[in-house]
């Protein structure tokens, strides 16, 4: 139906409200751009418009200075092995929880909703005792990865939508012969599509931008992720180059520039579902 002329004003400061809306979340990235192309340091309000003196050579200081590529190579192994170990730990407890019968599966359940609740921070000392001093994995991936490859609020995802899928399905692929992991992998995973993209999403985030844990793990500056080596290039460096701010603005952008791209790919894959295709009637 046509729109009434009662509703077109509604519609328009609707747009509006959405454009102004959009432009307060993007002026955070926008300066932080455009401080880091700036040759000179400017935090006035006229810094935010610059009309000339942009240059690259604040990427240049600090790619002499940290190693950009080999700190993003760090992040990437450390972010995928976090991700990977997350899906595949994720799928299996989340279906398990969803769709298995089993004494204590309630409990099993409110037990993971509990960790939820704990601080990472509260964990630290014991995981460094456990990790570094028991296993001796300091300054190597695999220490890195560890405390990240169980992701609760994953398992919660994964059991939700597992929860949502008909039952006429599982039912179906089991009178065929299907053993429970064919029934995960041919009927389950299919459907459950948007769930592991939310999850990938979600759990690229944290381990991309984790600072602490890495930086109590890691010594050697060639195995530190990019967030470790953005800080020490702060407190020990930035004060040392010929624009420090610019620097410092031109390392947040390589950080941020990953996470920006990953969420701009696959944001309509956030509100996309498949289930109801795998229905008929």
């Amino acid at each position: 139906m046509p729109r009434t002329p009662k509703r077109r004003p509604v519609t328009a400061l609707r747009a509006v409200a959405l454009f102004g809306g959009a432009l307060v979340f993007l002026f955070p990235f926008y300066y932080m751009f455009v401080g880091s192309l700036q040759a000179e340091p400017d935090t006035s309000p006229a810094g935010a418009f610059p009309t000339s003196g942009l240059t690259l050579d604040n990427y240049r200081d600090i790619n002499a200075r940290v190693d950009l590529l080999g700190s993003l190579v760090n992040s990437g192994i450390f972010t995928g092995g976090v991700i990977a170990c997350t899906v595949v730990f994720g799928v299996l407890a989340g279906y398990a929880l969803a769709r298995l019968r089993f004494r204590g599966r309630g409990t099993l359940f409110a037990l993971v909703l509990l960790v939820q609740v704990i601080p990472f921070q509260l964990l630290l000392i014991p995981l460094y005792v456990l990790i570094v001093r028991g296993y001796g994995l300091a300054d190597s991936y695999l220490g890195m990865i560890l405390p990240f490859a169980i992701n609760t609020t994953a398992v919660f995802v994964f059991r939700q939508f597992f929860l949502q899928l008909p039952d006429e399905l599982f039912a179906a692929a089991r009178v065929d012969g299907a053993g429970e992991l064919r029934v995960l992998w041919s009927v389950a995973l299919p459907l459950v599509r948007p769930a592991l993209l939310t999850v990938v999403l979600l759990t690229f985030i944290g381990p991309w931008n984790e600072f602490l844990w890495p930086f109590l793990v890691t010594k050697q500056a060639d195995m530190q992720p990019l967030a470790v080596s953005l800080a020490n290039y702060i407190s020990n460096v930035a004060a040392r180059a010929a624009n420090p701010y610019g620097a410092v603005l031109a390392g947040a952008c390589v950080l941020a520039a990953p996470a920006v791209g990953l969420f701009l790919a696959f944001q309509k894959h956030f509100v996309s579902t498949d289930i109801g295709s795998g229905v008929k009637g």
